[in-house]
């Protein structure tokens, strides 16, 4: 059985069909360094979530961090490389993985944001139209929010900022570090006989 909440994607007009309101950016998402990863369908199966979840642990292995499951009989490896060559994000492991605050808050002024960009996350119903669109993308086809649909932490606000300007940023390492974050905060689930959720991070399990 298939599941798609944990496959989302975006869906991206095809150029050359796009609402005026919309069109500056689509038509940089469609050449966007992550178009790749919020555009390409797979199939989840529940089943192969659960497992995953399940069974994901991370360890250290010369000196690298990486995320080991079990999956269909099949072990996974995870790590910030394969991450970067399965979603083709080309970045570089040597890119920062945060932006500066006062850039982030600068930048938030400059796109007319017009609430309180001094909070340490920011809502995105206060954003532009355009940007309220790629900041809707980022949660829900690279974060790993499962409530809040609404709001953006910092980190993800450095990612919504470095794409904007065009800066470098480690997007794999980002993305590893939500998985790494879930499948520890699943392991004390377990562990504390809490019956988990497997409404975390549906894109990454394409890795």
């Amino acid at each position: 059985m298939s599941e798609s909440r944990h496959n989302m994607v975006a869906y991206l007009q095809p150029e050359g069909s796009i609402s005026p309101e919309f069109a500056g950016i689509m038509e940089y998402l469609h050449r966007a360094r992550i178009n790749y990863a919020i555009t390409t369908q797979h199939v989840a199966y529940q089943s192969h979530i659960k497992a995953f979840w399940n069974t994901a642990r991370v360890e250290t292995v010369d000196n690298q961090e990486v995320i080991r499951a079990i999956v269909a009989e099949k072990p996974v490896v995870i790590t910030e490389n394969s991450i970067r060559e399965r979603l083709r994000l080309g970045d570089k492991s040597e890119d920062p993985t945060s932006i500066e605050l006062q850039c982030q808050r600068g930048l938030l002024l400059r796109i007319k944001y017009s609430e309180n960009a001094l909070t340490n996350q920011i809502n995105k119903k206060f954003l532009p139209l355009r940007y309220k669109f790629l900041l809707h993308i980022l949660i829900h086809c690279l974060s790993n929010k499962r409530s809040g649909y609404d709001l953006s932490p910092i980190d993800l606000t450095g990612l919504f900022t470095a794409l904007i300007l065009n800066k470098p940023f480690n997007i794999s390492r980002y993305i590893f570090n939500n998985l790494k974050e879930n499948s520890q905060r699943h392991f004390r689930l377990i562990n504390s006989e809490l019956t988990p959720s497997f409404g975390y991070t549906p894109a990454f399990c394409k890795c």
